[in-house]
């Protein structure tokens, strides 16, 4: 959420239509209703995969030349959890470059004022020294079960630097930590570890199972950010930044997976027996996101773990009844 100084009007901004790529995805759901509530004389035009298949050859410039938007939000990607990155390194790289690549030149070719996009915290070294700050980008090689879709997503740093030396284009790469929240992705497959655990828990409530094993030892720590945190951001970066440095975006708060999994057991009234299985591997056993930049820009990311948990565990519960979750 923003911190009340910088609760200000965002219409000098100017923006007349507004596209948000990947509108029907997780953060999709989020950030359209705050650029609505943020940008009240501008049109938004959410866009989904089913109007324009941003992978097929000339779709993402007749995309452009249809919606002639002055501001872009790059949001669609090809995402998943760490076992369908594993399994399709080859997939997350090339349809994430390709796609961000034209995307990206042809909104540059269509005369947008500006463009901002979403990368993820695991483009960062897998060597990188917790808390994270953005300076540590380039020091190495990410984490290798995901180095297919990080590598993809790091070079929209080169691309934004690059366009906006040669070419003085206006365009923003911002981090977002671990987010969770409304609209994610429950499918085990592909799930977060978030979404995942609720689900597991929940189901094992719902079953009467008298044990759940976990995997590792949970000990690793991680910080995670509450979706609605992210997208109440969003239109502030729209007005007000204009450079190609990038921002992460989270809390910075240190959790360990096994505190994560004891809010997460205590929401959904799982009351059984957890097993840690020891001999699945940890990860990286400290991977934590600095905001320090983000609150010199006066801005902060606030929803308690707990909160953000509650609500998105109450979206899961209606969202499956209702068949609107992926599972």
């Amino acid at each position: 959420m923003q911190t009340s100084d910088t609760a200000q009007p965002l219409e000098r901004s100017g923006f007349r239509r507004i596209l948000v790529t990947g509108a029907n995805g997780f953060l999709g759901h989020h950030i359209t209703p705050a650029l609505t509530a943020a940008f009240p004389s501008a049109v938004i035009i959410p866009v989904g995969r089913k109007a324009y298949d941003l992978l097929e050859p000339g779709i993402p410039q007749r995309m452009l030349r249809d919606i002639q938007p002055d501001c872009v939000i790059h949001l669609a990607a090809k995402s998943g959890g760490i076992t369908d990155n594993r399994k399709r390194p080859a997939d997350y790289f090339y349809e994430n470059l390709a796609m961000n690549t034209a995307v990206f030149h042809e909104s540059y070719k269509a005369g947008v004022r500006k463009f901002l996009t979403l990368m993820g915290g695991c483009s960062y070294p897998a060597k990188a020294i917790s808390p994270i700050g953005e300076e540590q980008m380039w020091n190495g090689f990410p984490q290798e079960e995901s180095a297919g879709y990080s590598v993809a997503k790091k070079m929209l740093l080169v691309q934004s630097w690059a366009y906006r030396r040669q070419y003085g284009f206006n365009s923003v790469v911002l981090i977002p930590g671990n987010v969770y929240g409304e609209w994610d992705n429950f499918n085990l497959t592909q799930a977060h570890v978030i979404p995942a655990l609720i689900r597991k828990y929940l189901e094992a409530k719902e079953r009467g199972a008298a044990e759940v094993v976990a995997f590792g030892t949970g000990r690793p720590t991680r910080d995670f950010v509450y979706a609605g945190d992210v997208a109440a951001v969003i239109p502030w970066f729209l007005a007000n930044y204009n450079s190609s440095d990038p921002v992460n975006i989270s809390t910075g708060t240190r959790v360990s997976i096994r505190e994560l999994t004891d809010t997460i057991r205590s929401a959904t009234g799982y009351i059984g027996k957890i097993t840690w299985d020891t001999s699945q591997p940890d990860g990286q056993m400290d991977k934590i996101f600095d905001p320090d930049r983000l609150n010199r820009l006066g801005l902060s990311c606030r929803t308690t773990l707990e909160s953000g948990i509650r609500k998105t565990l109450a979206w899961f519960l209606s969202a499956r009844e209702s068949s609107e979750v992926r599972l």
